[in-house]
């Protein structure tokens, strides 16, 4: 995680969780991030090859030039990356690993603009992951951004951080040229204050309220 939002974002998340996989989705108090909740947004995982979006801030939709709610994430994204995402969420959801991805997002006429973009598991009514608290945040900020509507988006790189005594197994980061054959890259540690993760890379082109 390269970008403030995400690193405080995934701060309180983590402090939030504690010694659990993940913190329940009631526990988010829009209060304790406050400063950020123009670019955080809220997931519900309503199938696999669905996640809504039921909340999603200003800055959020300011950027991409449209409101996300109510949208569905994959069909942000082409086939490809669609795929690539549906089996990261996919791990997210059942191994309660953090997401973070980079992707670019265009106009069409030549203007485009990079983002990073964080997911965090979160408990909902059951002791299954069904919700997912994110944010968005501009790697570059171009002076037009916010001005056009980004209509093309597409995934750059991505990366899973896995607590420290989570469930592990082989990780699918695909090769975008063969994206229906798995690679397990080296990983490296990352320590925070609490704790340390284990982080899988992905390559460049290789690859209040909803209770």
């Amino acid at each position: 995680m390269k970008e403030a939002v995400s690193q405080s974002l995934f701060t309180y998340w983590n402090d939030l969780r504690g010694d659990r996989s993940a913190p329940r989705r009631f526990e988010i108090e829009p209060s304790a991030i406050a400063q950020q909740l123009p670019d955080t947004f809220i997931l519900e995982r309503v199938d696999y090859a669905t996640m809504r979006f039921r909340l999603a801030g200003t800055r959020i939709s300011e950027a991409f030039g449209m409101d996300l709610r109510g949208k569905n994430l994959f069909g942000l994204f082409s086939e490809e990356d669609s795929s690539i995402l549906q089996r990261q969420m996919s791990l997210i959801t059942s191994q309660a690993a953090v997401g973070v991805f980079e992707i670019s997002a265009s106009d069409g006429q030549g203007r485009s603009a990079s983002f990073e973009i964080t997911i965090l598991p979160l408990m909902h009514t059951r002791e299954v992951v069904e919700r997912y608290l994110g944010s968005v945040a501009p790697i570059n900020r171009p002076q037009w951004l916010g001005l056009v509507p980004l209509t093309h988006r597409s995934l750059v790189r991505h990366k899973l951080i896995w607590p420290d005594g989570a469930v592990r197994s082989e990780i699918e980061n695909l090769d975008r040229q063969t994206p229906f054959y798995p690679t397990v890259r080296e990983a490296r540690i990352v320590k925070s204050a609490r704790r340390q993760f284990r982080v899988y890379e992905g390559g460049l082109s290789r690859l209040n309220t909803d209770r």
